[in-house]
């Protein structure tokens, strides 16, 4: 039969976006900066310590081509769906530290759009 819909073939490993959603909601990094420190944490598979037990292979590298591509795509759809975000009903602020609740801790106007994040990827982190 067909292969079931993957999330991470449409939105990017994992990974990447927990990478790209960190350090937008906590230290608000601009995207060349966030590439950048994905690079580093992400290219060699074999640099660093991996958590005790942590399957060989599972353990990823990606170029930094690859974060970009993955980059641009968070970034588009980060901002092409905050009205969704805007648009929420009332109800509590249930986890502290990095919520996209308009209600707990992000504050984002509904019609704000990536143009700017998308020309500092351009200018600052290369294709290839």
């Amino acid at each position: 039969g067909e292969k079931p819909q993957s999330t991470q073939a449409q939105i990017g490993p994992y990974a990447l976006q927990d990478v790209t959603l960190y350090h937008v909601l906590r230290r608000g990094y601009r995207p060349s900066k966030i590439a950048f420190l994905a690079w580093h944490a992400w290219h060699d598979s074999e640099a660093g310590d991996w958590p005790a037990g942590y399957p060989e292979a599972e353990r990823t590298a990606y170029d930094l081509a690859t974060v970009r591509k993955w980059l641009e795509v968070f970034v588009e759809r980060y901002f092409a769906n905050q009205f969704k975000r805007s648009a929420l009903p009332n109800g509590p602020k249930v986890v502290a530290g990095g919520s996209l609740s308009p209600r707990g801790d992000w504050r984002m106007p509904s019609d704000a759009t990536s143009v700017t994040w998308l020309s500092d990827l351009d200018a600052n982190v290369p294709q290839e």
